[in-house]
């Protein structure tokens, strides 16, 4: 009996989950090594769905998969499928893997960047993409954290998710699992000829309007995909262009400070002062008020271009060998112009030199600790202007070997190399204005207050005085990952014998360059109206006030601002790490009575060498260091029955040191105090984890789970900065030497005397993690057959540690979907607490944070033919803002950034031939 509409594909739902190596959707490089469950039970024992035909498609089907999946892997971890070819079930990565529990991600302009895996910063997270780690760096706001992303962490941004269709989240070690994530690893797979035999072309195109921008911009995919000579050869080729125009509107403070925190006063005015401000030491109570330093409306404009690339060639010249070369390309770029009107409050005094001003009236917060309301006269703008153009470009080549030596005996090999390469070009600048009357007031809203110039007027070009160039610079990124691994295995019945050893090489290197910076006088010449409609609009209820700004295409015709860069020696830095890593691995299943027993352990062993360069005061100096690390796991299956088992798992696990701090370029020697600031360390060992999993996994019916699961995450090794007084290292005696400030008059000698060290070095003692993650997959075929088309998917994740980068207490996620197969709709809800940017955050505030969000997302289609079907989605519809606030002493909450992208509807079609 069928349940849905006939158009949709038949599936035969299994009574056990099949092995991935018979998946169509399975890849060559299969993460997992699962040994399914073979305990027997009667179709009247299972629940009714399991007993029949049932016809699954779209949606529906990729869950069921994805679950099939889970339950026959060996260590614990998560799948995502793409519904179909070209179509993973968002538009972005990282927006589909935050519906796994444990991830949560970070956005830049609206869009999914960073993942935060089990409560870990990006940098714990290792990313592999078709079977080997990739690097992957694009720019981003300052107020982010980001300039051009030079840390481990992966920017999934970069691709178009038309190019996948698979993608496993590895929470839990495995001895064949390469070293380097604490949190886990994260595997994407492009897609392959042989994974869907035959002829297939596929083109899709949608249309995104976005209520901010107001503008309608592109995406664009296709797939060709075909099998020949008996299903021996494939070939499979696939592109996908995207635009994008972002505005990311709003207010910011960028910080809130005191004068008694910066060692100053407010002019002595006589105020007049509502409120009573909470005495902190200072002779006037009202210097102890936290105030925002820069008070400005914010623009950040961004027009995005995306184009991926993928190709994959498949030959089977014998039945037992399968070698595949695939490659896979993508170019992200994006041109942003900043717009940010600041107000000068940062310093505190009397006016004078584009610096002070004059206070008028004061409204004292009720707790007594914020400057809620002030009125100015003497105030100056120093309105910032950038121009920023960045190009991301990610090239991936591999080949790899499957060859089955005989019935039990195969053999996978791989070589792979991977580029990416970020760049981004700045030019800054700080208009001036004349001294004006300005007031804040934020009684009404504590996000985005109310502002008053009084009779000036700062659209006015006329206003402004002079552009200071702030910034002139290039800024560039190159990453070469090269991997070189080998798999032997052994299988017969329920045994497992795997054994293999894996190289890799990744380089990484840094430059920048810094161009000519004068000052503009005057600037009214180069000046324009602000060029935004709406400015504000789609974001803050009655928009934001406008104020003139520099044209960029008169300075770029004037020739006041030279092409010429001289590059930064100094600054430009490059690290190369080589591992070599072998690994045993065991697999087996035992019977205890009427469950079954299924046990994975291994130990992995990798050797890691450190080469850090960069020139010291005209010195080349090289800094070589190695290390070696055991990396034991196990991992425990008992499959009760059919539907229901448990998980235990133990690993040891490491995530090497941050790029930043292996890095040795730009230290500052003080020779008179015999001390070094801003040294990186490669001598630094990694973070090591003892990592403890336990969970309870119900599969009650096709598709549906019920499952939690707890983990505890025992940081033993860990970095911190300490004061540590040491020899110099000899490497750097030369660029001592040759350092103009350095004189034998200071008895600093390093070759005789130790100096003290501001550093990261390692430490025993390191955080701990441990969190809940719960599960609920509801079909509802469970309640009735005719409510088979919906059903609900949803988790819920606590994590508990010290205050950590990017950890959220709780994150949620629910999906609840309408899938006949000829027409569905889903709406996904998505939450995460507030999360932890910096410490200490500047200017006197404890911390910086990101207020948490929920974010709903939809998505429709309907299959008018066979070949023909229409799409409806929308992100963001809720219309979600991001904030970022400071802490003040610890115990405030004042907003540093309050922004939004508004929300983007798309709609569009596809055709698959």
């Amino acid at each position: 009996m069928s349940l849905l509409p006939t158009a949709a594909f038949a599936e035969t739902a299994p009574v056990t989950p099949a092995p991935a190596s018979e998946s169509v959707l399975a890849s060559p490089q299969d993460t997992a090594v699962p040994v399914a469950p073979t305990t027997t039970a009667s179709a009247d024992s299972l629940p009714s769905d399991t007993a029949r035909d049932i016809i699954v498609t779209g949606f529906r089907s990729s869950l069921r998969k994805a679950l099939d999946l889970k339950q026959a892997a060996p260590n614990l971890t998560e799948s995502i499928l793409a519904e179909d070819m070209a179509k993973m079930p968002d538009l972005n990565l990282s927006e589909s893997i935050q519906r796994i529990p444990g991830v949560a991600i970070s956005r830049e302009g609206g869009e999914g960047r960073n993942i935060t895996l089990r409560g870990f910063a990006p940098d714990f997270t290792r990313t592999t993409l078709n079977g080997m780690e990739v690097p992957a760096s694009t720019d981003g706001l300052d107020s982010g954290g980001f300039t051009v992303n030079s840390s481990r962490g992966f920017d999934f941004n970069v691709f178009a998710s038309e190019l996948f269709n698979r993608i496993d989240v590895q929470k839990t070690q495995r001895a064949s699992i390469e070293e380097g994530g604490i949190a886990g690893t994260i595997d994407l797979y492009s897609g392959r000829p042989f994974d869907r035999p035959g002829t297939h072309v596929v083109v899709s195109g949608q249309g995104s309007y976005n209520t901010v921008t107001r503008k309608v911009d592109p995406r664009i995919a296709t797939v060709f995909s075909k099998t020949f000579l008996d299903d021996k050869v494939g070939l499979l080729l696939s592109a996908a262009y995207s635009k994008r125009t972002v505005y990311q509107e709003g207010r910011s403070s960028v910080l809130w400070t005191s004068p008694q925190v910066n060692g100053d006063s407010w002019a002595d005015t006589n105020p007049k002062v509502t409120g009573t401000p909470k005495p902190c030491g200072a002779a006037d109570p009202l210097d102890c008020l936290y105030a925002p330093r820069l008070p400005r409306a914010d623009f950040f404009g961004n027009d995005q271009t995306r184009l991926g690339l993928s190709g994959a060639l498949q030959i089977k010249p014998i039945d037992r060998i399968t070698i595949t070369a695939s490659a896979l390309y993508s170019r992200l770029k994006n041109d942003r112009f900043n717009y940010n009107s600041m107000e000068w409050l940062l310093t505190h005094g009397p006016a004078g030199n584009q610096v002070g001003q004059t206070p008028v009236a004061f409204t004292v917060s009720p707790n007594g600790k914020e400057l809620i309301a002030g009125t100015f006269n003497d105030v100056t703008s120093w309105y910032e202007n950038r121009h920023q153009s960045s190009t991301s470009t990610f090239q991936q080549y591999v080949g790899d070997l499957d060859y089955k030596i005989t019935d039990s005996l195969s053999f996978k090999m791989l070589v792979g190399t991977a580029r990416d390469s970020a760049n981004r070009d700045e030019l800054r600048f700080y208009l001036h204005s004349i001294p004006h009357a300005y007031s804040y007031d934020y009684t009404g809203s504590v996000d985005v207050p109310q502002v008053s110039f009084g009779t000036y007027d700062p659209n006015a070009a006329s206003n402004y005085t002079d552009a200071l160039t702030a910034a002139n610079r290039l800024n560039s990124i190159v990453k070469d990952n090269f991997t070189t691994k080998g798999d032997l295995t052994f299988n017969r019945g329920d045994l497992s014998l795997k054994a293999g050893f894996a190289f890799n090489r990744r380089l990484v290197r840094y430059g920048e360059a810094n161009g000519a910076s004068p000052t503009i006088k005057p600037v009214s010449q180069y000046m324009t109206a602000f060029p935004i409609p709406h400015f504000g609009s789609g974001v803050i209820d009655g928009g934001l006030p406008t104020f003139a700004v520099i044209d960029f295409d008169k300075i770029a015709q004037s020739g006041l601002i030279s092409n010429q860069y001289i590059d930064n020696v100094g600054a430009g830095w490059q690290v190369i790490e080589k591992t070599t890593g072998g690994y045993i691995e065991f697999n087996d299943r035992f019977d205890l009575g009427s469950m079954a027993l299924r046990l994975n352990a291994g130990t992995r062993y990798v050797r890691t060498g450190v080469d850090s360069r960069a020139i010291l005061a005209g010195s080349g100096v090289r800094v070589d260091h190695d290390y070696g690390n055991w990396l034991p796991s196990v991992n425990v299956v008992l499959d009760f029955t059919p539907r229901l088992l448990a998980r235990a798992a133990y690993a040891r696990s490491m995530t090497r040191p941050s790029l930043s701090a292996l890095n040795i370029a730009g230290p500052t020697f003080g020779y008179d105090t015999r001390t070094v600031s801003g040294l990186g360390n490669p001598y630094l060992k990694p973070y090591q984890s003892n990592d403890y999993d336990l969970g309870v996994e119900w599969y009650f019916a096709k598709g549906g789970l019920l499952s939690a699961a707890v983990f505890y995450k025992d940081i033993i090794s860990s970095l911190t900065t300490a004061i540590v007084t040491q020899a110099v290292p000899q490497q750097y005696w030369a660029a001592i030497y040759a350092d103009p400030r350095y004189s034998p008059a200071y008895q600093a000698d390093p070759a005789k005397v130790p100096y003290t060290f501001a550093t990261v070095v390692n430490t025993p003692n390191g955080n701990s993690v441990k969190g809940i993650e719960l599960t609920a997959n509801v079909p509802f075929s469970i309640f009735s057959e005719s409510l088979a088309a919906f059903g609900v998917a949803s988790n819920y994740t606590y994590v508990d540690a010290r205050d950590s980068t990017g950890l959220s207490p709780n994150s949620w996620n629910v999906t609840a979907y309408y899938d006949t197969g000829t027409l569905g709709i889903r709406a996904s809800l998505n939450h995460r607490d507030d999360y932890l940017i910096s410490t200490p955050a500047g200017n006197g505030n404890l911390q910086a944070r990101k207020a948490g969000s929920t974010q709903l997302d939809l998505s429709a289609y309907w299959n008018v033919t066979k070949r023909w079907a229409l799409n409806l989605q929308g992100v963001n519809i809720n219309n979600q803002r991001e904030r970022y606030f400071d802490t003040g002493d610890g115990t405030q909450n004042l907003t540093r950034e309050y922004t939004g992208t508004g929300r983007t509807i798309l709609a569009g079609a596809r055709y698959q031939f």
